[in-house]
């Protein structure tokens, strides 16, 4: 095992606490009042997080693709398919139940995710937050963790546990029922991903996958951002 395993894993959770509370502490607003911008700041720390897995690729004399070992050809379009529909359905039942879970509603979505931004930077962060989320969580959680550790159920959960726990910081709230809640909306999907990447080593379908969804969400950004009134109306729902 890397002997920077143990470390790497939060480092996410980590960063995302800092800067939100760090630009809280610099504007002089509460992380309630920024946490619509967690998009745009997502993008930024997905970047840096990319950059990290290169780096530590580099001394680990690999590329980023050996790192979560990527194969040309390797991928049949059936697997991109099957997973697609895995994150879209598990994805959406995880939140679902979560919400039921924390908050008693079906269904139930924090409406704070798709909350307006600046029109402009909801076009710019269209294409590039659903790509480096990709290349960031899964390279990190799935290439860098699962292929870290030798214990079979340790490969699978450990990672699994931090990829979901990331998402509580996302945006970064003084508020524990809604950190639960985000937790356990990417637990089931977070481990059934680590698992089937445990399994065949292929990160390419879960990538798509991912990247798929996140289309989703930047795209009802993007709805908002252009009508606010109609996001006022789906806060009143």
């Amino acid at each position: 095992m890397n002997k920077n395993f143990p470390y790497l894993l939060p480092v996410r959770c980590v960063i995302f606490f800092l800067v939100f509370i760090g630009i809280s502490l610099v504007t002089g607003k509460q992380p309630e009042e920024i946490g619509h911008l967690w998009s745009v700041l997502a993008t930024v720390i997905n970047i840096f997080t990319i950059a990290l897995l290169i780096l530590i690729a580099h001394k680990n004399k690999q590329t980023y693709f050996e790192l979560i070992n990527y194969e040309k050809g390797k991928t049949k379009i059936i697997e991109v398919v099957v997973i697609t529909l895995i994150v879209l359905t598990v994805g959406t039942g995880g939140m679902y139940l979560a919400g039921f879970l924390c908050y008693g509603k079906i269904p139930y979505n924090a409406p704070m995710m798709i909350a307006p931004i600046p029109k402009a930077l909801a076009v710019l962060n269209f294409i590039p937050l659903p790509v480096s989320t990709a290349f960031a969580e899964d390279g990190l959680y799935l290439g860098y963790g699962v292929n870290r550790l030798k214990n079979k159920y340790a490969s699978i959960l450990l990672p699994a546990l931090f990829f979901a726990l990331q998402h509580s910081f996302i945006p970064t709230l003084f508020d524990v029922r809604f950190m639960v809640y985000r937790f356990l909306s990417f637990l089931p999907l977070t481990v059934i991903l680590c698992a089937y990447y445990h399994k065949k080593r292929n990160p390419l379908p879960v990538m798509i996958g991912h990247a798929l969804i996140d289309v989703a969400t930047v795209t009802w950004i993007l709805i908002t951002s252009f009508n606010p009134d109609y996001y006022e109306m789906l806060c009143r729902m």
